[in-house]
Parts: structure tokens; sequence; C-alpha cells
């Protein structure tokens, strides 16, 4: 599946960049359905990988639907092509947004939910860049907009983030401040950041920092977990940690 550079994204059209996605592939649930997640890979990964472990978990009411980010060059690669859902010029806490990245693949992940039945509940989550693209995804249907003013369209009822970190996180505040809709709905989204101390890509910080801006800025239903040792993996207690906060969350019936 792939959308255009001239759907999606933001800025002039002259030099809106293209956005060929990958293939997307998606789990069924083998129970009654009752929420679809859409989970994103990191850097230079695939939807495939991670559909094959999230097939494994018992989680039998979700959908995971795992789409495959778009090959572009990456600045912190020298402008090597890789996989990616948006730029990365530098892993440092001052780096730059690729907002435009994030902009057209937040608006890959709302049009992979635009299908959905409306009895079901919509999630978003992801591990490294991906868990970066779905904190994004997750403050736009908080301001209900993207950021270059269009409406956000998903309604998201859970948001993860493995081993991420938020973009945007400087500004945000003072783009919630005085909405009282966006403070409504950050308020009740439930928020799952999970990060291993021992990550040596994305620094342990990054993610507790997210956590924390998050909460000041409103959002309310924020889960912090903290793993001793961890590096930029997942292990199974994370994984048994993301069943047990999505069956809660997502009022799962956890059984067939």
């Amino acid at each position: 599946m792939s959308l255009g550079g001239s759907s999606v994204g933001s800025g002039s059209a002259a030099f809106r960049r293209a956005f060929e996605f990958g293939r997307t592939h998606v789990v069924r649930p083998k129970g009654k359905h009752q929420a679809t997640i859409v989970w994103l890979h990191g850097l230079g990964d695939n939807g495939a990988s991670w559909s094959q472990l999230l097939e494994t978990l018992p989680l039998p009411n979700i959908k995971w639907i795992c789409p495959t980010a778009p090959s572009q060059p990456i600045s912190l690669f020298g402008g090597f092509p890789s996989t990616a859902w948006f730029d990365v010029k530098d892993l440092s806490e001052n780096a730059i947004d690729d907002l435009e990245g994030l902009e057209a693949s937040a608006a890959h992940v709302a049009s992979l939910l635009s299908t959905e039945p409306a009895e079901i509940k919509l999630a978003v989550g992801g591990f490294s860049m991906g868990a970066a693209t779905s904190l994004y995804s997750a403050t736009l249907f908080a301001l209900g907009k993207y950021d270059n003013g269009n409406p956000y369209p998903a309604n998201i009822s859970a948001a993860v983030g493995l081993s991420g970190w938020l973009p945007c996180s400087k500004t945000l505040n003072s783009k919630m401040e005085g909405k009282d809709e966006a403070a409504r709905r950050a308020a009740a989204l439930p928020i799952l950041l999970c990060h291993g101390k021992g990550d040596d890509v994305v620094p342990f910080k990054f993610g507790e920092k997210s956590a924390k801006a998050l909460s000041s800025s409103g959002f309310q239903d924020v889960t912090f977990k903290a793993y001793d040792g961890l590096g930029h993996y997942t292990i199974p207690e994370e994984m048994d940690d993301l069943c047990a906060w999505l069956t809660s969350k997502l009022g799962l019936e956890g059984s067939s």
C-alpha cells in the first residue's frame, strides 16, 4: 500500500517529498474482534518481523496492522536509504524533528484505521522511531488536527511507545494551552511508555523525559515502565506488561 506525497504531508506542494509506503501485514484476531492496533516498526525494519511477534501474544481480541515505512535517505546515515517513518538527523535532545515525514506517517496510520468498524477501539503503538510516530499520532489526536491545520480523523483509545521518544515535545505544552477539547482528549487517553535502562541507541532519559513532557502537557493517564539491563530490544517481561496494559485499558475480554 502506498500514499503519494500529493495526498499527505505538509508545506508547499512544489517541495513536498513523495512517500511510498511498503507492504502492510495484518494479524487477524483469533477471537471476537474488539480492538485494532496499528503497530510501527523501528528504523531499517519492516512490518513482517513485528507481525510475527505480535501474532504470538495472548491477545485474541486484537487485530494488528503492521505497515512498512517508506525507504528514504537518512541524514544520520549520511544519506544512505533505509526504511523509516521520518528522517533522523541525530539522536540528541536538540535534534530538529522532520515534521513533514512525521505528518505523512501519521496520516498513513490514520488512513489504515479509517476503514475499521465504528464499534472497534483503535490504538497506535510501535518500537523506537515507530514509537515516536505513535506518540506523535497521540498528540495529533488530542489536538484534533495535523500541524498544517487539517483535522485529525482517527479516534484513538490508547497509545504505546517501546524504546522511543516524543517528537516535538518542546512545543507540545504551548500547543495544548487554552484548548479545552484537546485537554479533555489528552486527559482521557491512556499512554504506555516502556524503556530499557541499558538502551544504547535511544537513551533511557529520552523515554523518561517524554513521559514527563506528556504528563506536564495534560496527558493524565501516562504509564512509564523501566527495565533494568534492557538494551534496544524487547523481552518477554515487557511483552507481558504490554498485554496486561492493553487488556485493561482497552477493556478486552481476554478470551475468545
